[in-house]
């Protein structure tokens, strides 16, 4: 991992179920760390200049060829232009197709009441920079496994992440991006082992 401790632009520790957003500047990186292991960070990115420009989740997959994330995978727009790139990896095998938790979704699955929840933590991250519902699409899960069968179903129970204490993902911005995250409050399901946990979140200037 390189040494950027006088580059750092801001540091900070995410609780359980908080959210975070920020610019990130091209040439900029933004580094998670899954401070205890097996906590979920549901991840959203847009064009910083034109919000209307954000992450796509179908071609990202397509252009990477892979459903899962890993070194070297490129988060696309529903432009067809790049807007991270995964630069740094300890994990590896990041989730596209499990999308945020919800009020609905857990009641519908779980019959769980109103609780914290990913997409309220997008609306409230988003309401900073005077977006809302209307504008979160399908997200990234860093951390998170969604184990998917060669017959194509997949464990809609969700298992524990692979992710263990310190592990990290770090993303190079390809272009000036509005990066936003919710760290995921689930206790309903085994994607943070029933004890969602902090996440560190650090922007490093350009190299």
């Amino acid at each position: 991992m390189s040494d950027r401790s006088n580059s750092i632009l801001e540091d900070r520790v995410i609780p359980a179920a908080g959210d975070w957003s920020g610019i990130v500047k091209a040439g900029q990186r933004l580094r998670i760390v899954d401070l205890e292991g097996h906590q979920a960070v549901d991840f959203l990115c847009y064009d910083a200049a034109d919000p209307a420009e954000r992450y796509n989740a179908a071609d990202t997959m397509k252009i990477n060829g892979s459903i899962f994330l890993g070194p070297g995978s490129k988060l696309y727009s529903d432009m067809g232009r790049a807007l991270f790139t995964i630069v740094e990896d300890s994990c590896g095998r990041h989730d596209t197709i499990g999308g945020c938790c919800s009020n609905e979704s857990n009641h519908l699955r779980y019959g769980a009441t109103p609780g914290p929840n990913c997409r309220d933590n997008f609306v409230r991250a988003l309401g900073r920079h005077g977006l809302g519902r209307k504008d979160i699409v399908a997200n990234v899960n860093f951390f998170m496994h969604v184990p998917v069968g060669a017959d194509g179903f997949m464990n809609t129970g969700l298992d524990a992440g692979h992710s263990k204490p310190g592990d990290r993902v770090e993303l190079r911005a390809e272009r000036d991006v509005l990066a936003v995250l919710s760290n995921c409050p689930q206790i309903n399901n085994a994607t943070n082992d029933f004890n969602p946990t902090p996440v560190r979140v650090t922007l490093f200037d350009r190299d």
